[in-house]
């Protein structure tokens, strides 16, 4: 894989509440000169994301309900117009996995339904990307495959293992996995995305989860993962 190709396929991410105006101007500057597939930052950037990426191939992306999830469909929903009004181009929700970890799959589907609909009714004519984070961490096997269908049932494009933000009990922060790239890819078939995200540092760790079925990866390290690759 070349760097070209493989800058295609991140959405080069800074998700820190503590980034500054400077700090984040900075990021999105350099994210530039690589023609990542899009950058990841928080909602309130959006609209200067949607600035400096003017005329640039790399989209916006931005984070709906994060980390935790836990906000109403109809609080998804609004976060997500505003986003969309602000110049976002790609939506990644978390999903709520009080409804996950109880097994509440038609209430799941019906969310997930609506805010989809929502979205891209709103968004009219505009292109628009949604991903679904699922959180595999917190996850068994048959959870992961049942929320990969909602999703892919309720019209999402792409289902994401991770917020990068997700701490388990032993206190370890817990990422993307190979195993939970591969069940989800399985799950969904080839005609919808699968996003690695969270914990991927290396141009190995990125090729690995690109091998398992990945076909986006979610990193802060997109520069060092790009440069890790011959020309």
């Amino acid at each position: 894989m070349t760097r070209n190709e493989m800058a295609g396929m991140i959405d080069q991410t800074n998700l820190s509440p503590c980034s500054t105006k400077e700090k984040i101007e900075s990021f999105l500057n350099e994210a530039l000169k690589y023609n990542f597939a899009s950058v990841c930052i928080n909602p309130v950037w959006v609209p200067l994301a949607s600035s400096v990426m003017k005329g640039s191939e790399t989209k916006v992306c931005t984070v709906i309900d994060f980390p935790l999830g836990a906000g109403s469909t109809d609080s998804k929903k609004m976060q997500a117009r505003d986003v969309i009004s602000k110049g976002a181009d790609e939506l990644d929700y978390v999903v709520d996995l009080s409804l996950v970890k109880a097994h509440r799959w038609q209430e799941l589907s019906s969310s997930l339904c609506d805010i989809s609909q929502d979205a891209k009714n709103f968004a009219q004519e505009k292109s628009l990307l949604l991903k679904l984070i699922i959180e595999t961490c917190f996850l068994e096997d048959d959870e992961i495959k049942e929320t990969c269908l909602c999703a892919k049932d309720a019209g999402f494009d792409f289902v994401k293992t991770s917020t990068g933000f997700a701490i388990l009990k032993n206190g370890s922060a817990n990422g993307a996995t190979v195993h939970a790239v591969s069940l989800m890819r399985k799950t969904v078939g080839d005609k919808m995305g699968v996003k690695a995200s969270g914990g991927i540092h290396t141009t190995e760790e990125a090729l690995a989860l690109v091998d398992a079925g990945a076909n986006r990866i979610g990193a802060s390290s997109g520069i060092a993962i790009v440069e890790g690759l011959s020309e």
